[in-house]
């Protein structure tokens, strides 16, 4: 199981922590795609490249929205020519992405409209004209030019001959995602928590579904995102991912109904995250969302404790068939010191223990 980590799109400071990242272990480093709240990620991945030779580069996610799927699939494909193939493209419906800009996530036709795109594009196949929904009031149709001629449909030419194709991953928790993301992905990576049941429903779903479209239910890989904090002092370690997982838990429950096997004690906690959810406070330890989670809701949707403990609960999740984990740890409102030391235990106790 490949160990990834996630962090911020910054432009300047992307090739220098994507090195440190190599040195320490990492198998990958995600960024972030939200225009209002970080840089550009496809600029800090291609700085990322330029130091490192094995680390796997990748966005953790970009969203259908922001983005045309050609500029997605054109952006993403530079990134593989200048790593030598180790990009992926992670991809979702949008959060804060689309919240700073007024928008709550894609809906799913959409949504699975643009996978399609986006894996025709990846393939340097044609996408029709007619499938490009580009609306008549902001750009008309080629036709108005009156051209002696034009191309028949549209086609990212130069990626064909390339190295492999960009992976797609896309980012689920719900049971419409996850089904979409069975037929157009090549890996589904779950926001479902640590939880093994959940993540173990999860990955059923998405067999029976692709068994059900006529397709090998073993054809797709799995992985997860999870929060994860570890620190001699339980407390501590809980208070580390509170933040972050504040945000990956409220995927569960975003539109009102708690995805997944989920006790009613942790529905409860679900909903009362959904309803106290600041976007201002996005991320943020300190927020008055983080305060909802309870002790052992945490140490159920977060992989959190001593570093033996961690490594632990990290192999029950590949044990499942997981070949993929992104770690997402402290992020905003903790105390540095704090942070700083759950990052240095993975990285010195944790991730060789988990591959050993």
């Amino acid at each position: 199981m490949e160990l990834w980590i996630t962090g911020v799109a910054s432009p300047r400071a992307s090739a220098r922590h994507a090195r440190q990242l190599e040195d320490a272990g990492w198998d990958g480093f995600l960024v972030v795609d939200s225009q209002n709240l970080s840089g550009d990620p496809y600029v800090a991945l291609a700085m990322a490249a330029t130091t490192t030779s094995t680390l796997g580069l990748g966005t953790g996610v970009t969203n259908c929205v922001t983005r045309h799927a050609s500029v997605t699939a054109c952006s993403i494909e530079s990134v593989q020519r200048l790593s030598r193939g180790r990009a992926v493209l992670g991809i979702g419906r949008g959060d804060s992405a689309l919240a700073h800009l007024g928008r709550a996530p894609a809906r799913l036709p959409a949504f699975e409209r643009y996978l399609r795109q986006l894996q025709t594009y990846l393939k340097s196949e044609p996408v029709a004209f007619t499938d490009i929904d580009i609306p008549e009031t902001i750009a008309p149709p080629m036709s108005e030019l009156e051209l002696a001629d034009a191309p028949p449909a549209s086609r990212i030419a130069w990626i064909a001959g390339g190295p492999k194709k960009v992976p797609v991953e896309v980012a689920a928790s719900g049971p419409r995602v996850i089904a979409l993301a069975a037929l157009h992905a090549d890996r589904i990576m779950f926001a479902l928590g640590a939880d093994e049941e959940r993540i173990a429903w999860g990955m059923e779903h998405a067999r029976k579904t692709r068994a059900a479209a006529g397709l090998d239910p073993n054809g797709i890989a799995f992985g997860a995102y999870v929060n994860c904090g570890t620190h001699p002092d339980p407390d501590k370690a809980r208070d580390l991912v509170k933040g972050a997982l504040t945000t990956f838990a409220r995927f569960s429950v975003m539109h009102g109904k708690a995805s997944g096997p989920v006790s009613e004690q942790d529905r409860a906690v679900l909903h009362e995250l959904r309803n106290s959810y600041d976007m201002k406070a996005h991320t943020r330890a300190d927020s008055r969302q983080a305060s909802v989670l309870t002790p052992d809701f945490i140490e159920r949707f977060a992989v959190v404790g001593t570093p033996d403990r961690v490594t632990a609960r990290l192999k029950g999740l590949a044990a499942l068939g997981l070949d993929k984990v992104a770690i997402t740890g402290s992020l905003r409102g903790v105390p540095e010191a704090d942070a700083a030391e759950s990052k240095r235990l993975l990285e010195t106790e944790v991730l060789g223990a988990v591959r050993g």
